[in-house]
């Protein structure tokens, strides 16, 4: 007969947020008095077994930026396995962070961890606000079989108490599974991650401590072992630990209380678990509790933050990575080493307390220049790629049309086949100049034998409509490899144009031609304007028809559908935080339908037209003046009773909107001039769809949610998180929205189905546990927001409509080329693919091997499969997994692809 004696496993941790309610500098001071606590306490105590560092390996690296001669002590400790490192960098926020920050995370934090000793494997999210639906897809391909989490099932109540009614799980341990039916064990911390922190070493003391304590974790454990979290958020080193054990073994002898770690904890767990263990399915979001405490509003503080983070992750996973494949497929190296750097700098901006908005203004001041550092290194390593496959393109064939034809290369990596207006600046009669020439007069011999007139011309010869501003005569540098800077005065244009039929991962090239003449026999005809009367834009596709009060219409002429009402835009009182908006009690959302605009046409061109919507109105300046006094006294935000001030200011929001010639979409372009506190701004996009539930882009998935919430929610808001699009549909109609760096929407319950997407987000307190004023969070000042609408034709029109709002983000790359002989066409596909319900997520090349690496995944519950063609012709290829490991699977030129499944494939050279 089993024993029923039951074991208390009590690991040590402290969960670290590297910046939160102190700058990071601040908590970097307490982590390296954590860490020579901890170091000190391994030394003197020969009972303190283990300690579990948070399961990011950046809390050593910040460590030993400080005290770099302790790596040979943290390395002898990983080897006994007294400290546990990995699997991540750091500790994200996995829904504001997208699909391959999640997998550079693990690859980077595997990588890092694995020079100090054994890799934690273990799948910890402690404290991220809601889990995504393919965690464990993830975890599984990067050989993790465990997860642990503290949020997304209903376990814990309001400030992480335990909440008995209604559970999704009886149990602390579950199956979580992803859609593809990847499964791993969860382990849900249903009495928080602190529920063993402090233990007393008085027997008094400790008597009542460990009764509740067992108590609770016994509450939820399917097991004889018990789980007990010695650690909290900073929490410092329980350094008489193995006294308070001693005292707690005395006090209850029924029990084995053992400083464990998670290795041998989850052990023990996968040796008892009951066979009956619930399986819950995908995202874990909270959506059984009573919603407010999802925190799922911080998709909306900051939103600044957000789009910067768009900005960032875009450039690096869907520009600079696969210029930088492309141009290693040609003969140059891969930078390796830089690309892991401007990744690691964009991450330290990615924990949770840090890309939520959650924490104080001192923050953002740093995280704004992180990502202007990452950025600047994207920036240089695309520059650079593209300078080098440039060098390579064959460039001659243009000097038919002119000795002083000056060719373009516009290159798209969004790994998406469309056509999409681009500007260009070129550059052209350089003129090289050193320290002992006149600089004044260099410039104006340039100036005297050039001009601004020409025309523009494609691969064939043909010249194509296009918009060009003469931007003079300017100084500019080249810093070439093998000799000092390089000076130089040229004649600069900017041009603007479509460029149509962009290969998904390739490049086009064009010619400026200078000519004081027409281009004459190029098949230059005169193009039609995209305006049909002052107010509308019609292309092949849609027809978009702006009203009286700045609202429009979108009629899609293949389905015959007509959107209406869209565009209109709602403001609301917020007397929350930035974890978690409160609409005012009695507030009534201010909206701009009916209210006159201004309109005007700003863009007329063949290949693309715009129309300007000014709306100028009224609405409070903040909230009204209790609102301070309830959060100097910490009045929990559903007990405030602060309602909006009397006192007025403007909102003037600046809308464009333009359709290009061959757009499936309405592209628009919003400037936010916010003069107030306290408050919400959200753009209103009726679908008219039917249905109970939409879809979300979210983390490798496109997720189904339900627009209307449990019966146990109560919070009147049910905003929820996106990554690039949301899309509301039936079998007759469809509406994608699709943003840039836009974050959080709400379908509204009004009987339309209307696509609400939050643009602004003004508040002044940090929240939680304390009172942290957050002035910078109201957002004052100037905002921008860009969205693109989408209308199609229904259920089977979804994935076009998916394909062009992932595109819409991802921006082309253009430069200048020389005239010049070169081994690559005028136009070229260096990766070419195909896959009905497919998404393409990234093109890299493998550190160690120098395999080139791309991954897609499976939109869809049914099978499909993929067939892949690069450039040049590869010698093999091969599946493989999110860690870029080879199978010894060969990938076929067919290659199958199950239900929502994520598939890399390794080409090798």
């Amino acid at each position: 007969m089993a024993s029923s004696k039951r074991f208390v496993h009590v690991i040590s941790h402290t969960h670290w947020d590297r910046e939160w309610y102190m700058p990071y500098e601040a908590h970097h001071v307490k982590l390296v008095e954590t860490m020579d606590t901890l170091l000190r306490t391994f030394e003197a105590d020969p009972e303190f077994r283990s300690f579990y560092l948070d399961g990011q390996t950046i809390v050593l690296e910040d460590y030993l930026q400080v005290y770099p001669e302790k790596r040979e002590q943290i390395q002898k400790l990983c080897d006994e396995g007294k400290l546990s490192l990995g699997p991540w960098y750091i500790l994200q926020d996995e829904f504001l962070t997208s699909s391959e920050a999640n997998v550079r995370n693990l690859q980077i934090g595997h990588r890092d961890a694995a020079k100090f000793g054994p890799i934690s494997k273990l799948g910890y999210f402690p404290d991220s606000f809601g889990n995504m639906g393919q965690a464990a897809q993830l975890l599984k391909q990067a050989g993790i079989d465990t997860a642990v989490f503290g949020r997304g099932v209903k376990a814990t109540g309001f400030n992480n108490r335990v909440d008995d009614s209604g559970l999704e799980s009886p149990f602390s341990e579950l199956i979580w599974q992803s859609p593809d039916g990847s499964s791993v064990l969860g382990i849900l911390f249903a009495n928080w991650y602190n529920n063993g922190m402090e233990i007393p070493v008085d027997p008094v003391k400790a008597k009542p401590y460990w009764e509740h304590r067992l108590a609770r974790a016994e509450q939820f454990a399917s097991t004889r072992h018990l789980l007990l979290m010695n650690g909290c958020d900073h929490q410092p080193v329980q350094t008489n630990l193995s006294e308070a054990l001693q005292v707690a073994r005395r006090l209850f002898p029924d029990y084995e209380f053992v400083h464990s770690n998670f290795d041998d904890y989850v052990k023990a767990v996968e040796a008892e678990r009951p066979e009956s263990l619930s399986v819950t399915r995908g995202e874990l979001r909270g959506q059984q509790t009573d919603g407010w405490y999802s925190l799922v509003n911080t998709a909306s503080a900051r939103v600044y933050i957000k789009q910067l983070n768009q900005q960032n992750q875009t450039l690096l996973e869907k520009v600079a990575e696969p210029l930088a494949a492309a141009a290693h497929s040609l003969g140059k190296p891969y930078p390796h080493g830089l690309m892991q750097y401007a990744w690691k700098t964009l991450m330290q901006n990615h924990p949770h307390d840090s890309i939520c908005g959650c924490s104080v203004d001192e923050v953002y001041d740093e995280m704004k220049t992180r990502f202007a550092k990452s950025m600047e290194v994207g920036k240089r390593l695309t520059e650079d790629s593209v300078n080098f496959i440039s060098s390579k393109i064959n460039t001659s064939s243009f000097a038919a049309y002119s000795d002083e034809a000056v060719p373009l290369v516009v290159f798209n990596t969004s790994g998406y086949e469309g056509s999409s207006v681009v500007t260009v600046e070129l550059e052209f009669s350089h003129r090289f100049f050193d320290q002992s020439e006149d600089p004044v007069a260099i410039a104006a011999d340039v100036k005297a034998r050039t001009h601004a007139e020409g025309y523009l011309i494609h691969a064939k010869g043909k010249a194509i409509p296009h918009t060009v501003e003469d931007l003079g005569v300017r100084f500019g540098y080249e810093l070439p490899n093998d000799k000092f800077r390089q000076p130089y005065m040229a004649r600069a244009l900017r041009l603007t144009f479509e460029a149509a039929n962009l290969p998904q991962i390739g490049y086009q090239t064009f010619a400026w031609i200078p000519s004081l003449g027409d281009a004459e026999g190029l098949g230059a005809g005169e193009e039609k304007s995209l305006l049909s009367g002052g107010r509308t834009i019609e292309n092949l596709h849609l027809k978009l028809t702006v009203e009286d009060d700045g609202s429009y219409s979108v009629y899609h002429k293949a389905s015959g559908q007509t959107f209406s009402g869209l565009g209109i835009y709602e403001d609301a009182g917020d007397i929350g935080n930035e974890y978690i908006f409160k609409q005012p009690v009695g507030d009534k959302a201010i909206t701009t339908k009916g209210l006159k605009a201004a309109i005007r046409v700003v863009e007329d061109t063949p290949y693309k037209a715009a129309i300007e919507i000014t709306h100028s109105f009224a609405i409070p300046a903040s909230a009204d003046e209790r609102l301070a006094e309830e959060v100097d006294t910490m009045v929990e935000f559903r007990s405030r009773k602060a309602g909006r001030s009397s006192e007025l200011a403007p909102l003037v929001i600046i809308t464009r909107l333009s359709l290009e010639r061959d757009g499936k979409g309405v592209r628009v372009h919003a400037k936010i001039d916010n003069q107030s506190k306290d408050h919400r701004v959200r753009v209103l996009l009726p679908s008219d769809a039917e249905g109970s539930t939409h879809f979300a882009d979210s983390i490798f998935e496109v997720a189904e949610r339900r627009t209307v919430p449990s019966a146990v929610w109560e919070n009147p808001s049910n905003c929820q998180h996106l990554q690039t699009f949301i899309d509301v549909h039936d079998r007759e109609r469809g509406l994608t929205a699709a943003g840039k760096g836009l974050n959080e929407y709400e379908v509204l319950q009004d009987g339309r189905n209307t696509i609400a997407l939050t643009l602004l987000r003004s508040v002044g307190e940090l929240g939680d546990w304390g009172v942290f004023h957050t002035p910078d969070a109201q957002c004052l000042g100037a905002n921008v927001a860009e969205w693109m609408v989408i209308p199609y034709g229904g259920e089977s029109e979804r994935f076009d409509a998916y394909r062009e709002a992932y595109r819409f983000p991802v921006p082309l790359t253009a430069a200048g080329v020389r005239l010049q002989q070169g081994e690559l066409p005028l136009t070229e596909k260096f990766l070419a693919w195909n896959g009905d319900g497919l998404a393409f997520s990234s093109l890299k090349i493998n550190e160690d091997r120098g395999d080139l690496m791309a991954r897609w995944y499976n939109l869809s519950s049914e099978p499909t499969s993929l067939i892949v063609q690069a450039k040049p012709a590869p010698s093999g290829s091969y599946i493989s997994n999110i860690m870029e490991d080879v199978n010894s699977e060969a990938a076929d030129s067919r290659i199958p692809v199950e239900g929502y499944k994520i598939i890399t494939v390794g080409i090798t050279s």
